[in-house]
């Protein structure tokens, strides 16, 4: 395998070479849409949970603080559920139509950040503590696996031919998703992973929600299973890009903007896309960032290592290439997700609203 070697420091570009430039201005009016249409549908739906569970899924969502009173957190960017609205868009429904696939999905979603804070032991998401943290361990196993319920619940109280076949598509994407977990808590005992081992699991945790937030609100609007394919193909690529802008953010990220701790990702010995690619492109940098991951996979002294040592692993990652491998790949997925749309007959309007978000993922600052 071929990786490029970046410049250690610069902050390598991620838009796609000759891609306009994103409207962010038309980008943030569709996460608007998404969260002003999904939220009310999304807070009735956790209102079904029995307490303590309700507060608890509230307190995630960002709707109120650790002590029960109103917030106006981050409830996050909001991408699946304007993909959904779009979704039913593009198979010409109104967007509405698509409201309750995006809560499905939002719901799913958030079971698996719950799940996954516990699991890699994050005490901070989107600059507030975990539920984990602050609520126990206990409820935040508890409310994720209520979320998990209450998604196949939303759609299937529909009761339509299509909310049955948004639901097996919803339910494959949720067993992919946990594959792809499994995975990555797998990787992070292992010396070494290929980089095809770490699209696999990335595609699995990252790409088949995203993919099945393009292409659910179409099948609510009863697209046929070809038409739901070909945008799934677009999400699930448009994952893959995400998650490999979120590898870098995991490692060179501005903690103020990611609302986690630097090096996050080495912190957990995670075996990300950058830290693979290095250590695949052969040469000095990526022999001793081997013998480095070797050592730690025989050592208990891993928490206790100084913030100079995890910038030493990370200069090392960036020598070897893995953060410019990283960035190329994300423009390349990107590619493939927007040469999938030209597969589905739809509204200009609605293609160019996709390919505004796909840029928008891609060109995320870190």
């Amino acid at each position: 395998m071929s990786v490029s070697t970046g410049t250690r420091g610069e902050t390598v570009p991620t838009v796609p070479p000759g891609n306009p430039a994103v409207d962010t201005a038309d980008v943030s009016a569709l996460l608007e849409r998404g969260r002003t249409l999904s939220t009310p549908v999304l807070r009735a739906a956790v209102d079904r949970l029995a307490s303590p569970m309700d507060t608890v899924a509230a307190y995630h969502f960002g709707w109120i603080d650790a002590h029960g009173n109103p917030a106006d957190g981050d409830g996050g960017k909001a991408v699946r559920p304007a993909l959904a609205l779009l979704s039913a868009e593009a198979a010409g429904a109104a967007p509405e139509i698509g409201i309750p696939g995006a809560v499905a999905v939002e719901l799913v979603h958030n079971f698996s950040l719950l799940h996954d804070d516990l699991m890699d032991g994050d005490e901070q998401r989107r600059h507030r503590d975990t539920v984990w943290k602050v609520h126990g361990p206990a409820q935040a196993i508890l409310v994720g696996d209520a979320l998990f319920a209450l998604a196949n619940e939303i759609l299937l109280e529909l009761g339509t031919v299509e909310a049955g076949r948004a639901t097996r598509r919803l339910t494959t994407a949720s067993r992919k998703l946990i594959d792809g977990q499994a995975q990555d808590i797998s990787y992070e005992h292992r010396e070494r992973v290929t980089v095809e081992e770490c699209l696999e699991m990335e595609g699995n945790k990252t790409g088949a929600l995203l993919a099945c937030a393009v292409s659910i609100g179409a099948v609510l609007g009863g697209a046929d299973d070809r038409t739901a394919d070909k945008l799934e193909e677009y999400g699930y690529h448009l994952g893959l890009a995400f998650q490999a802008v979120d590898d870098l953010l995991g490692i060179w990220g501005d903690p103020e903007a990611t609302g986690k701790q630097t090096w996050s990702d080495l912190r957990q010995r995670k075996k990300s896309l950058p830290v693979v690619a290095a250590l695949a492109a052969g040469g000095e940098a990526s022999e001793r960032l081997g013998e480095l991951l070797a050592a730690d996979a025989k050592s208990n002294d891993f928490d206790t290592f100084s913030e100079e040592e995890f910038a030493f692993r990370a200069a090392l990652i960036e020598e070897a290439g893995g953060r410019e491998w990283t960035s190329q790949e994300a423009r390349r997925q990107h590619a493939v997700a927007i040469e999938a749309l030209d597969e589905v007959d739809m509204p200009a309007r609605v293609r160019a609203q996709l390919v505004a978000l796909a840029d928008f993922v891609v060109v995320r600052k870190r």
